[in-house]
């Protein structure tokens, strides 16, 4: 029997071995145990808190942000301003309060299973489990599900855990596939076998790419480059790549990419490589929490953000503002406000997103609510476009796509929809106490549209 501290290996022309708990250290993906360390790990709670651990945070230091969080503090939003609270914020939350475990994602699976291979193929040997880097200092590891090593190229797959979030991809098998590249190409992203093709424009990648995503691949050609290092190379591999999910095309029929333009399969997503399951009630607690904190420290200016780039673009407009973590959950900001008043508050996020609560949506999550076209065409026509602009708004496949196509010509798509959004919010707050401030921002966090204060800044 092999010795189970014996990692499976894989030579040159032999099939691929699946790994089992008897044959391989086990990673976050195939271990409850080490799965629920993890969460230690990530939280920076728990026992041993801040050792390293094998399998789950590797030798690095113990990160304590969240997923979409971009700060320095334990919620990811870096500095919460006035008001500390002993408990967490937003994502931070879910972990702290809902025992909900996190999982990685796509992104996270295919870094890892490319930094094996690239290993593999210079050194012949797969490092198993394999430990990546990840944004804001993450160091977790990974048990692979299969490797293989050629003649000039090398196939490892990493099983995905997506914790206790309802993800489709969940134990979905992520492969990458590495071939040396021509001299000169650097690192090149395929699609493989189940990962979707970019067939329309409004998407933050080019028609004809695969759907990769920006920050994926960085830290994805980021862990290859680490990789060479480490085996005496320069850290500029040439390298084909080629991301593979198994059953991913089958998958992604019940996802929303074929409805916006990305055909053949899934697309590999991961902003920060993990995912932070949630429990609504522990998120809207927190916002509570937050609000109050914030009025019992007399904070006369707080901002409610829906994600990474919107916290970004508010911290560089307001140096040191209160941050709430509204995440989806506006509703829970606005409708609190009523009784909780604070005299002036931001709403920062995305277009989409603030196109849902400009059409009266309080939840803006992609899988509960939809961003309306028609609606979009409505407030197009209503800032100055024309017949034939409206109805490309109207038949764009995304809300960039959208909001981009005005831009162009010069229609200001994103103050309507602010403004649309700021009417909303007064209306649910219903209390002439508080001013409100509307801010959309692009995926880079540029202000693309804003509806300032009623009073004098």
């Amino acid at each position: 029997m092999t010795d189970p501290a014996e990692p499976v290996r894989t030579g040159p022309g032999e099939p691929p071995r699946d790994v089992t708990a008897a044959d391989s250290p086990a990673g976050p993906g195939n271990d409850p145990a080490l799965a629920e360390q993890g969460r230690h790990d990530l939280t920076g709670r728990g026992p041993d808190s801040g050792r390293a651990r094998r399998g789950t945070s590797g030798s690095g230091p113990t990160p304590s942000d969240r997923e979409a969080g971009d700060g320095t503090t334990p919620n990811g939003r870096g500095s919460t301003g006035r008001g500390q609270t002993s408990r967490g914020t937003g994502r931070e939350a879910q972990l702290d309060r809902s025992g909900l475990r996190p999982g990685w994602t796509t992104g996270a699976c295919a870094a890892a299973a490319g930094r094996a291979a690239w290993t593999a193929l210079l050194t012949g040997v797969f490092p198993d489990p394999v430990e990546i880097d990840l944004p804001h200092g993450r160091r977790p590891a990974f048990a692979l599900t299969q490797e293989q090593l050629g003649e000039g190229w090398t196939m490892a797959a990493v099983t995905k855990d997506a914790g206790d979030d309802p993800d489709v991809t969940q134990g979905a098998v992520v492969r990458a596939t590495l071939r040396r590249g021509e001299p000169g190409s650097g690192i090149v992203f395929r699609a493989g076998e189940g990962v979707g093709a970019v067939t329309r424009a409004g998407l933050p990648l080019a028609i004809g790419e695969p759907a990769i995503n920006p920050v994926p691949r960085r830290y994805i050609a980021a862990n290859i480059a680490a990789a060479d290092r480490e085996a005496g190379g320069s850290g500029e591999p040439d390298v084909l790549v080629t991301v593979s999910i198994d059953d991913g095309e089958t998958i992604a029929r019940r996802t929303w990419n074929p409805r916006i333009g990305i055909l053949g399969g899934l697309s590999v997503l991961g902003t920060t490589g993990v995912v932070v399951p949630y429990s609504c009630a522990a998120w809207i607690a927190s916002i509570h929490e937050g609000i109050d904190v914030a009025r019992a420290t007399g904070v006369q200016h707080a901002a409610g953000t829906t994600g990474s780039s919107s916290t970004a673009t508010v911290e560089r407009l307001y140096p040191g503002i209160e941050l709430l973590d509204m995440g989806d959950f506006a509703g829970a900001v606005l409708k609190y406000l009523h009784d909780h008043p604070i005299a002036r508050i931001t709403l920062c996020g995305g277009f989409a997103k603030m196109s849902k609560l400009a059409n009266g949506y309080l939840d803006l999550h992609s899988h509960r609510t939809q961003v309306d076209h028609e609606h979009l065409a409505e407030l197009a026509a209503r800032a100055g476009a024309g017949p034939e602009l409206v109805d490309r708004v109207r038949q764009s496949p995304t809300a960039a796509g959208a909001q981009a196509l005005c831009a162009e010509a010069g229609v200001p798509l994103g103050d309507a929809v602010a403004a649309a959004a700021k009417a909303e919010a007064q209306a649910v707050i219903d209390n002439p106490r508080v001013d409100v401030q509307v801010i959309c921002t692009d995926r880079g966090g540029a202000v693309v549209g804003r509806a300032g204060f009623t009073g004098t800044d």
